[in-house]
């Protein structure tokens, strides 16, 4: 957590940039849940809804970059306020695109939603209910500066990549068996596609809570360490 102050409007501020990314963090993981449930529950109305609803996440996007930039124009922050902040500034962008992914899925949701069903959805649910979790995990560990939390983050993203793989395995079978079930098969692949970039985009802000707190990068590592 960042440090006391005596400026009590400083305080503040601070406390609100905590809130607000959460807010932003639960908003986009409810936009996920619901964009998957449009699609498994054919829902149409539902994915118009969240479609809809991404103005507030882009909103939430330009208000907290702008109460950054505020907080290091006016009060000039250093040491841990300072790196809290400009972590801050950067996960609003990692978030705004999640609700991007989210919109993705409701956009081919509308359009599987018209042809018949091609197979049960499974693992779909399966990635989202993950890449839910992440999220939430990543920005647990980032308001409480916890590096083995933001750890766990980045092995969870290797559960998610292999449902990914084999939801493109079974689609591509699916569209090797019969070439009319191709245009399904291919949107159902995006689907996943999507979850998988929505967990990577958790991994990211689990990656840049640990060079928060350790200034220790563990990108691109091809094995992560078992503690940092």
């Amino acid at each position: 957590m960042p440090t006391a102050h005596t400026d009590k409007r400083y305080e503040e501020e601070l406390t609100k940039l905590r809130e607000e990314i959460l807010y932003m963090g639960g908003l986009v993981e409810d936009q996920i849940q619901k964009a998957v449930n449009s699609l498994v529950e054919r829902d149409s109305d539902l994915a118009h809804i969240i479609i809809e609803r991404d103005h507030e996440v882009n909103r939430l996007d330009v208000d907290i970059d702008e109460l950054c930039i505020k907080l290091l124009a006016l009060h000039q922050p250093a040491g841990r306020d300072l790196r809290f902040i400009t972590t801050g500034l950067k996960i609003t962008t990692d978030l705004e695109r999640i609700g991007d992914m989210a919109v993705n899925i409701c956009e081919r949701a509308l359009e599987l939603n018209q042809e018949p069903q091609l197979k049960p959805y499974i693992d779909i649910p399966r990635m989202a209910r993950i890449s839910q979790r992440m999220i939430r995990e990543s920005l647990d560990a980032f308001v409480r500066e916890d590096t083995d939390l933001a750890l766990k983050v980045c092995k969870d993203d290797d559960e998610v990549d292999q449902l990914n793989a084999q939801i493109f395995r079974e689609t591509l079978t699916f569209m090797l068996e019969n070439t009319q079930t191709i245009s399904r098969a291919t949107k159902i692949s995006s689907v996943s596609k999507y979850l998988e970039r929505i967990a990577d985009h958790a991994t990211n802000i689990a990656e840049m809570v640990i060079f928060m707190v350790k200034g220790k990068s563990i990108r691109h590592m091809k094995e992560l360490p078992p503690s940092v």
